[in-house]
């Protein structure tokens, strides 16, 4: 007899990788002073998103289609920043002459433009995103942000299909 994790342990996992990611991200924004760019912002953004799901999911522990409700948003989020990440390992990979000229600050931007503008913008992407600021075990960071968010979104998927409860077997016969 196998036992299966409840959706509730699994969201709640998830919500922990979402917030070991941002400490990792706000240590290095904070301890290490590496200031994040426009596409950086966007995609804390996306993982405090998949991160304020799983912690609901788990808290809230639904039934049924309730979970599948909350992996689907899980696995939305986690999706969406998997795009932005992508971009973001696109622009970094691109030849020095392909680069985008840098814009202004997101603050700037902010103030300036409607936010839906501003999103367009920072989705397009732009030089300080090409720069390559550091990485971790010789690999950039928003590559490992892409293999995160990828990750995340398997995670929710599978919390939707294990997390669910399996018939109850009473003398092999399913109840």
């Amino acid at each position: 007899m196998s036992v299966r994790p409840s959706f509730r342990l699994l969201a709640a996992l998830g919500f922990l990788a979402s917030a070991g990611s941002m400490a990792l991200a706000l240590y290095l924004q904070y301890g290490k002073g590496e200031e994040p760019c426009p596409l950086c912002v966007f995609q804390r953004v996306a993982m405090i998103a998949t991160g304020a799901v799983f912690l609901l999911a788990s808290l809230h522990g639904p039934r049924g289609a309730g979970r599948w409700v909350y992996a689907g948003l899980a696995a939305l989020t986690a999706a969406a920043g998997a795009g932005m990440a992508a971009r973001h390992v696109w622009l970094q990979s691109l030849p020095p002459d392909q680069v985008p000229a840098c814009g202004p600050t997101l603050d700037y931007l902010l103030k300036m433009m409607p936010w839906q503008k501003v999103m367009a913008y920072v989705l397009r992407g732009e030089g300080s995103c090409a720069v390559v600021n550091s990485t971790l075990f010789g690999v950039s960071l928003p590559k490992w942000t892409l293999a995160g968010f990828t990750l995340l979104t398997a995670w929710a998927l599978l919390a939707g299909w294990v997390g669910r409860r399996r018939p109850a077997r009473t003398g092999g016969a399913v109840v």
